[in-house]
């Protein structure tokens, strides 16, 4: 993605000063780096899931150019806005599922690196929702960290740049983030929720 990044950034502030043109110049990078994190993610969703990458990638580029009020900064915000976005589509279209389903079996998405131990595990994408307000509430940084890294897939450094922090910090924030995350999850799913 780094190799995206003047020409994206430049597009982004220029888009962001009204140039319609620049849009049209954005649109195939941006895009492009949006279907590979969008297929990225759905590889480690459960069997079947109804959701595909194309659908996943068309509503967050919809919701991402229909921000009227953000100004970018650069290819780093934009993309972490566009974690924000992803996580939400993916949360609200495992609500409508799992409400389709009169609650039985929450969709579920398989976690390899990024919330549990090193061993993959399967989670409730509501439950991890629902965690990552508890840990907000508690620590925004790290919420935002989990964000980053798991629903778009950045980079210790490209969370860094994204937060203005040190990679340092990241790593030792989402190491943290990791851990308690587990902890609120396999005390949610003892308890049945």
């Amino acid at each position: 993605m780094s190799a995206l990044q003047p020409d994206v950034t430049q597009l982004l502030v220029n888009w962001s000063k009204g140039d319609r043109q620049a849009l049209e110049q954005l649109t195939p990078l941006v895009y492009g780096e949006l279907r590979r994190l969008a297929s990225r993610y759905l590889r480690r969703e459960r069997p079947g899931h109804t959701l595909q990458s194309t659908a996943l990638v068309h509503e967050a580029y919809l919701r991402l150019i229909d921000q009227r009020y953000v100004q970018w900064q650069n290819r780093a915000h934009f993309f972490g806005i566009a974690a924000q976005i992803i996580r939400r589509i993916l949360v609200d279209h495992a609500r409508a599922h799992q409400a389709q389903k009169r609650g039985a079996d929450a969709c579920v998405l398989s976690l390899d690196e990024a919330v549990a131990a090193p061993v993959k595990r399967d989670l409730n994408l509501v439950a991890l929702d629902d965690a990552l307000e508890d840990l907000a509430r508690l620590d925004p940084q790290q919420s935002r960290i989990v964000e980053l890294r798991f629903f778009t897939g950045l980079s210790i450094e490209e969370t860094a740049e994204v937060l203005g922090i040190s990679p340092a910090t990241v790593k030792r924030d989402w190491v943290v983030a990791k851990a308690w995350l587990h902890r609120q999850l396999s005390r949610s799913a003892a308890h049945g929720a």
